[in-house]
C-alpha cells in the first residue's frame, strides 16, 4: 500500500471526478474508483435521455478513465437507499408545501455513508469527491471552508457531512479554479472529458420538469388539487391554481394570473390547498427558523449571538445575519429584508468562509417575533 494510504473516490464521470482521482494517483495515493447508481431514468417516465451521473453513458466514462489511469473501479448500486430516502423526501416535501434540495440531503445522507461503508470494506483510509470546497482541522474540530473557485464554490451543499465522515474525507480541487482543473486535463490527453458539458439537473428529473414527476409518482395528485385558490396576502381571492405542490416560494412565471402588476408566490398554505401571491416587497422576510440543524465549525454556539453571512439557496450570494441558537433550532436575523425564503431549502451559515453549520428552513418570519 501507498505510504499516502488508500483512497476511494466518488468518479462520477465527468471532468471534476476524473482529474480528482488522476489528481491523488499522481501525488502517491492508492487510488480506487467507485460510480454510485442511485437512479434508473427509465422507471421515472421522463422524455428526456438519460443523462447525469446515474446514466449509463457517465458510468462508462468514469470506467474509462479508471481503466486508462490504472485504477481499479467499482460500480455501487444504491438505488434501493436513495429511493427510500431521497426520492419519498422530495415526493413528501412537495406535499407538505415545501421546497426540497433532493442533492443536499443525497450528498450528505446517502452518497457519504455509502462510500464511507465501501471504503471500510475496501480497507480504505480514506474518500474523496470532486466537489469544491477545502477541509482543515481546527481547535479539535473540522471544518469545512470555501473552494477557491467562488463560481465554482459548492460548501453550500455539504454542510450535512458529519465531523467523523468529514475526519476521512479529502476534496483534492479546493484550491483550484475550473479553468486550472480544464488544463491539468487537457495535459493529460482527456479531450472527451474537456467536450463534456456539466449537468445541473436532479438526476431522478433529468428533463427538468418536477411537475410531471410529482404527477407521475403520485396518484390522482392534479385531480385532488386542482382548483385551489390562489390568494392575496389580505385574503382576497383573486384566481385558482393547478395545485399547490406544482408551485414555490419566489415563483413569478407560469401563475397564469395577471393582475396588472408582477406578483410572487409568498407562501403555499397546504392545509387550505392554497398559494398566497404578493408583490415583491411582501415577499421579503425579516427572518427565518432552521431546523435539523449540523454544526460544522463550532459543535454548539452556548446561546451565543453569532454574526454570519447567510446562504437561503445554492446560488444565493449570502445575507449579513444574526443567528441564535436554541436545540436544535437557530433563529436567524436578517440585517436587511431577504426574498423568497422557500421552506424546505437549506439554509448555511458562514463566518468568512468556514461554514459554521446549517440546517433545513422550517418557516419565515416578516418582523422580529
Amino acid at each position: 500500500m501507498s505510504k499516502k494510504g488508500r483512497v476511494l473516490v466518488a468518479m462520477s464521470g465527468g471532468i471534476d471526478s476524473s482529474v480528482a482521482a488522476v489528481m491523488l494517483k499522481e501525488q502517491g495515493y492508492e487510488v480506487i474508483g467507485i460510480t454510485m447508481k442511485t437512479w434508473d431514468y427509465t422507471t421515472a417516465g421522463g422524455s428526456k435521455k438519460e443523462t447525469g451521473c446515474c446514466s449509463l453513458d457517465a458510468m462508462n466514462d468514469a470506467r474509462n478513465i479508471a481503466v486508462n489511469m490504472d485504477i481499479p473501479h467499482f460500480i455501487l448500486d444504491i438505488r434501493e437507499e436513495f429511493g427510500d430516502y431521497v426520492i419519498n423526501h422530495f415526493t413528501d416535501e412537495y406535499l407538505a408545501g415545501r421546497t426540497p434540495n433532493p442533492c443536499v440531503l443525497c450528498n450528505t445522507h446517502i452518497k457519504w455513508d455509502a462510500l464511507l461503508k465501501r471504503a471500510d470494506k475496501l480497507d480504505c483510509a480514506f474518500i474523496a469527491t470532486g466537489h469544491y470546497a477545502n477541509i482543515r482541522q481546527e481547535n479539535g474540530r473540522f471544518v469545512i471552508s470555501k473552494g477557491k473557485d467562488k463560481n465554482k464554490d459548492q460548501s453550500y451543499a455539504l454542510w450535512g457531512i458529519s465531523q467523523e465522515s468529514l475526519s476521512r474525507t479529502i476534496f483534492p480541487l479546493g484550491n483550484l479554479t475550473k479553468s486550472a482543473i480544464r488544463a491539468f486535463a487537457q495535459e493529460r490527453g482527456f479531450h472527451d472529458l474537456l467536450r463534456k458539458s456539466e449537468s445541473y439537473e436532479i438526476c431522478f428529473v433529468p428533463d427538468n420538469d418536477y411537475r410531471g414527476f410529482l404527477k407521475r409518482r403520485i396518484e390522482g395528485l392534479e385531480e385532488n388539487m386542482k382548483g385551489g385558490e390562489f390568494v392575496l396576502e389580505d385574503g382576497t381571492v383573486v384566481g385558482h391554481h393547478e395545485g399547490y405542490p406544482f408551485y414555490t416560494v419566489g415563483q413569478r412565471k407560469g401563475l397564469g394570473i395577471a393582475l396588472g402588476y408582477p406578483v410572487y408566490v409568498t407562501a403555499i398554505q397546504p392545509n387550505k390547498n392554497r398559494v398566497v401571491l404578493g408583490t415583491f416587497d411582501e415577499l421579503a422576510r425579516d427572518g427565518m427558523y432552521v431546523n435539523k440543524l449540523s454544526m460544522v465549525k463550532y459543535a454548539d454556539l452556548n446561546g451565543q449571538k453569532v454574526d454570519t453571512i447567510t446562504k437561503v439557496r445554492y446560488n444565493d450570494r449570502g445575507t449579513p445575519a444574526v443567528i441564535e441558537q436554541a436545540g436544535d433550532t437557530m433563529k436567524v436575523f436578517f440585517g436587511k429584508g431577504v426574498h423568497a425564503v422557500a421552506p424546505g431549502q437549506a439554509a448555511v451559515f458562514y463566518e468568512g468562509e468556514d461554514v459554521i453549520g446549517g440546517g433545513w428552513i422550517a418557516s419565515s418570519f416578516h418582523q422580529n417575533p
